[in-house]
């Protein structure tokens, strides 16, 4: 049989919710309609669609099956497009996940460059710091800040994200400055929930050796964004990516704590479920974000070649097991 076809069959029925409906919008018999799906099922052999009298739903191996189906589907009408026009340009539309600061801080300022560069590209962008199931939800892509990935995953490294530990001038003044990360378990923190250390915080210092000190936050929450808020208000002290506290510790409203220690390294990651026929919508969106991002892109040089909030790399990684920054746990 034309698998590609019964893929588009059976997808017609459960967009339209029923066989009939299917049936005139493709034009065929409902005994047709009936066959094509019976036989797709018959192929794969297992049961897609549970069928009644009143109702049709799909079986769990159906909402796998028809996930997988529609990206097929979609890659092929992608190819025919471009193979017609004679390029490679992207076309469809490439649905991304990405950390809900990182979006508005970063990406939101590069996309109108993307979207120019590719106009028959349509975007659908999530911005949530949840962990997305990207076959389950029909994501292309999905920006991760992590130490390391799933290892089902294909994750290209796009950039190093610094952490910074600091707080407001005001929480200092009241409460003192730390100068050991042991004093940290004394002092307000406020924590993100998702960090994958928890309340364990981890710092190197100058000869290598790792310190871990326990911390009790005083306010947990998702979003890095909103603790950066609390901690300029003089609430606490934070421990967060670069690219959300340097416009503050540029106009002195945060102050960097102890700046001989190093803080965990996490890397800004693109994530994908394979390498094999990547859609070129989605290798379009990897080599802009390398382009603007990575190790080339502009205003990645500073006097110590790491500069806060730096955004550059570059590099296929296979990924292992630790969470990403924006995971529970974090």
């Amino acid at each position: 049989m034309d698998i590609a076809y019964g893929m588009k069959v059976l997808l017609q029925v459960v967009d339209s919710g029923s066989f009939a409906r299917a049936a005139e919008t493709l034009d065929l018999s409902n005994a047709a309609v009936t066959r094509q799906v019976s036989a797709l099922e018959a192929h794969i052999g297992a049961r897609l669609l549970n069928r009644t009298t009143r109702r049709l739903s799909l079986t769990e191996a159906g909402v796998e099956y028809c996930i997988r189906a529609r990206a097929i589907l979609e890659q092929i009408a992608e190819a025919e497009s471009n193979a017609a026009a004679g390029t490679a340009r992207p076309t469809g539309t490439l649905k991304v996940s990405a950390p809900l600061s990182f979006g508005v801080l970063r990406l939101a300022d590069v996309l109108p460059l993307f979207r120019t560069r590719y106009p028959q590209l349509k975007l659908d962008i999530d911005l949530s710091d949840r962990v997305v199931d990207l076959a389950n939800e029909g994501f292309d892509v999905a920006l991760r800040i992590a130490t390391a990935l799933e290892s089902r995953l294909i994750a290209r490294r796009i950039a190093p994200i610094a952490m910074v530990l600091c707080a407001a001038p005001e929480y200092l003044r009241r409460h003192g400055t730390p100068k050991e990360p042991t004093e940290l378990s004394s002092h307000e923190v406020l924590s993100y929930r998702y960090l994958w250390s928890g309340d364990d915080w981890t710092f190197t210092d100058e000869s290598g050796r790792k310190i871990t000190v326990r911390v009790r936050p005083e306010v947990h929450a998702t979003n890095g964004d909103l603790l950066r808020r609390l901690a300029v208000a003089g609430g606490g002290i934070i421990l967060q990516p670069a690219f959300i506290v340097e416009e503050d510790l540029r106009h002195g409203r945060l102050i960097r704590l102890l700046e001989n220690l190093q803080a965990p390294a996490f890397n800004l990651y693109a994530v994908y479920l394979s390498h094999q026929h990547l859609p070129a919508r989605v290798r379009a969106f990897i080599d802009f974000l390398l382009e603007h991002f990575g190790p080339r892109s502009s205003g990645n040089s500073s006097d110590n070649g790491e500069p806060p909030g730096q955004l550059r790399p570059a590099t296929t990684v296979a990924s292992r097991a630790r969470r990403p920054l924006n995971t529970p746990r974090r």
